[in-house]
């Protein structure tokens, strides 16, 4: 009867250890980009129903985020625009002030 008893014992011990080592992780409190994104199309979609709710969040959450292009981009893409035709050592030059100068 000891025997059982112990027996019983390590099974019930392993069985907690072999429980606790595969219970799921805890859900961390930070959310992904991807559920800011489900969270912002929700509030978004608040009065849609049926398909036209469901053709809104496809469309809302296949969106990319657009990118705001810093004023040194755009800076860039103007000057490059300005520079078409020139070529070599002309181009170089003119970008060379065109980014240097200050923007207006």
């Amino acid at each position: 009867m000891k025997k059982f008893f112990s027996a019983l014992a390590v099974l019930s011990l392993s069985f907690s250890l072999c429980s606790a080592a595969f219970a799921a992780p805890e859900a961390s409190p930070v959310k992904t980009s991807q559920q800011n994104k489900m969270v912002t199309c929700n509030a978004d979609a608040s009065g849609k129903k049926g398909d036209e709710r469901k053709a809104f969040m496809k469309d809302c959450l296949s969106n990319a985020p657009v990118k705001k292009m810093t004023a040194q981009q755009e800076k860039m893409k103007l000057c490059n625009a300005n520079a078409s035709g020139k070529k070599g050592d002309e181009r170089k030059t003119f970008m060379q002030s065109c980014l240097s100068t200050p923007k207006v």
